[in-house]
């Protein structure tokens, strides 16, 4: 059992390194915000300056996280003290284990929603419903007490079993699964989708862009998504990144993590369009019925259960955002638990059992109460998230030793890195200035 005087645990591999990091990015927003943005902004416009803003801002914030996490080998909160000792820069780590708590409470809600859908996708019943009678089912589910209780108990509790087992025999070994699992859901949706007359539409929509479409709001989203896709600024990166060992190639690394979350979101683009299109009535749709949960639990049951097999494809879609979320509800938990256990000096299994059940008192709230719901999902991804990515490129890009930054991506000179003169450039400069727009266009957005 780890305590915090053990030996800190690691991944065992690259590979588990991917498959844990990729878990945490990928997750419901690759399922359903990406194909909801991308088809309220364009579809290929879109898609073509998301791909630059993953590559210009995402992945160079992802780089820094793991490059705090792996040179202190602590969570977020004891890596900025280790990093910077007597300077107040601890608070963001402590910012990011507090959007930690209220990302998990709420999420796990949401998460626990696709095991209801999965039930009753099972049983038939989503089967004839137009999206009126869809969305009053999901309204009357929402509005319950017990059902929803009963799907986040479920949830957070198989999220606190996985996490408990530590990092090779918890996260390592469950991630290398799920994930694997989770890309054969969605290529088999995809093939499956594409043999519907009509599908090559929605391939075209979605890969081919219309740059007439193309508008600084729409500018602003892509940046927006492409953050927020990639799991940065709660720590959750730097926790990841504080289990790599040291022989592993930081940039290669985050290279196939950003990979990797972008093949995703873009595949489930693949899977969701063509079964759109395939209805021949899109002009039909309304637009903001797609919006947030209004894509997986109304509009789409409408449209996969009106195709060939549409129970079987409901079913495996909802099995499939099971899975995205519980990579990313582990992920998030570790963040909570490193804490615990290597500052309140808490044996793993306390550390784990303590972060379940204070975070089950929020998340009950907000299954009870909407407005903590809304309060949780509006703070965190609104406030403390760019927030938190901004003071990590700030810290890196002005900050920290340019020294350590070197020794970590290049392994103390194992390692060819030429692209550390544009990293630096893109996070003392380009990420940011992003970022602070992301951040002001958000809450100006809100209010």
């Amino acid at each position: 059992m780890q305590t915090s005087n053990s030996p800190r645990d690691s991944f065992s591999s690259r590979f588990g390194v991917i498959a844990a990091a990729a878990g945490s990015a990928i997750g419901l927003g690759n399922i359903w915000r990406f194909p909801y943005e991308t088809g309220v902004n364009g579809g290929g416009a879109f898609l073509f300056v998301y791909l630059i803003c993953i590559l210009l801002i995402g992945l160079p914030v992802m780089i820094s996280e793991f490059l705090i996490g792996r040179s202190a080998q602590r969570n977020p909160f004891g890596a900025f003290k280790k990093l910077a000792p007597g300077k107040p820069w601890f608070l963001i780590g402590l910012m990011g284990v507090v959007a930690a708590f209220m990302i998990l409470a709420f999420y796990t809600v949401v998460a626990g929603w696709t095991l209801e859908y999965i039930y009753q996708s099972f049983l038939g019943t989503l089967k004839d419903k137009d999206p009126v009678e869809l969305k009053g089912m999901f309204d009357s589910f929402r509005n319950e007490s017990y059902r929803p209780l009963l799907w986040f108990v479920i949830f957070i509790s198989l999220t606190g079993w996985v996490v408990i087992a530590g990092i090779k025999d918890g996260i390592e070994k469950y991630t290398k699964v799920l994930m694997p699992l989770l890309l054969l859901m969605l290529i088999g949706m995809s093939v499956y989708v594409l043999t519907l007359p009509g599908a090559f539409k929605g391939i075209e929509f979605l890969f081919k862009p219309d740059f007439s479409k193309l508008s600084s709001e729409v500018v602003l989203k892509a940046l927006g998504q492409a953050f927020f896709s990639l799991s940065i600024g709660m720590g959750t990166l730097i926790t990841y990144g504080s289990y790599i060992k040291k022989k592993e190639n930081l940039g290669a690394t985050a290279l196939s993590v950003a990979g990797a979350d972008t093949f995703i979101a873009v595949l489930a683009g693949v899977a969701i369009f063509p079964a759109i299109f395939a209805l021949g009535n899109v002009q039909s749709l309304d637009v903001s019925s797609l919006a947030d949960e209004g894509l997986v639990f109304i509009t789409l049951p409408s449209i996969l259960y009106s195709i060939p097999g549409g129970q079987i494809l409901s079913t495996m879609f909802f099995i499939l955002l099971a899975v995205a979320a519980l990579t990313s509800t582990i992920s998030v938990l570790e963040v909570i638990v490193t804490y615990f256990v290597e500052e309140l000096k808490l044996t793993r299994r306390k550390a784990t059992v303590s972060a379940v059940l204070s975070v089950s008192v929020l998340g009950v709230l907000s299954v009870l109460l909407t407005g903590v719901f809304g309060f949780l999902n509006f703070t965190s991804a609104n406030i403390l998230l760019p927030l938190g990515g901004l003071f990590i490129v700030l810290f890196v890009g002005w900050f920290m030793s340019r020294k350590v930054t070197l020794e970590e991506l290049t392994n103390k000179g194992e390692v060819r890195a030429r692209f550390i003169p544009v990293y630096l450039f893109l996070v003392k400069f380009v990420a940011p200035i992003a970022i602070a727009i992301i951040f002001i266009y958000g809450l100006w957005s809100a209010f």
